[in-house]
Order: C-alpha cells, then structure tokens, then sequence
C-alpha cells in the first residue's frame, strides 16, 4: 500500500500515512475551504487500510487549530480508527497539544468520550 503524503499549506494540516513505517500523522491547522474534498483522499486511504491494518495502529494528531468543519473529519477520521479497534486490532490516538493550549488538550479529551479507542496526551513545545 502506496504512502499518502500531502504537505502542509496555511489552511491544511501535513498528512503523512505510512502502513509499512506504521506513521500516521495529522499535524498543523485545519481550515480548508472545502473540507471534504480535502480529507476525501484520507479516508479513502484509511479505509482500504482498514481492510487489512497493522497489528498496531498509532495514530498521531498534532492539531494547532482547526475549525468546526474540520473537526467533524477529525471525528470520521477517529470512527475508522474505532472500527479497527473494534475488530481486534490495537489501536492509539496520540493527541498532541501545544503546552499551555488548554483549549486543545480539551478537544482531544472531548474526542476521547465519543469513541472506544485509547487516547494518549503530550503536551509539546512546538508543532512540527
């Protein structure tokens, strides 16, 4: 299964998934005029990986910002992780948030009531 990398620009987050390395990053801000042709090609390749992932899937989201639109991708996003979860696999979200951005560490922890997958918080100095 080929990477999907899409780099970043100033309204969408670098996308890096990677099934043979076991990299799955979401970093950056996330405000895209039309969020569902953005992230279309994301779920198209979580999908097909979902048809035969990893044993382990951990799966980092490294958000500066990101608007309401976006966060409901987000979600769809973390449901075909929960899938994954669901069907045996082991799966994480490493939600990463800048120090002090109280705001953002709230929203991972408001994700983590809507699905059944493990959630990890890491406060970071920087998003890279």
């Amino acid at each position: 299964m080929e990477p999907l990398l899409i780099e970043a620009l100033e309204s969408t987050p670098k996308i890096f998934l990677d099934k043979e390395n076991s990299k799955f990053v979401i970093a950056g801000k996330s405000f895209p005029e039309e969020s569902k042709t953005f992230y279309a090609p994301v779920f198209e390749w979580l999908e097909e990986y979902a048809k035969n992932p990893n044993d382990k899937t951990w799966f980092e989201f490294k958000m500066e910002y990101f608007n309401s639109a976006s966060s409901l991708m987000l979600l769809e996003i973390m449901n075909i992780l929960n899938k994954m979860n669901k069907a045996g696999k082991e799966v994480k979200i490493i939600w990463n948030y800048l120090d002090g951005d109280d705001d953002m560490l709230e929203a991972g922890e408001e994700y983590a009531e809507l699905v059944n997958v493990p959630f990890e918080y890491q406060a970071v100095e920087e998003i890279d």
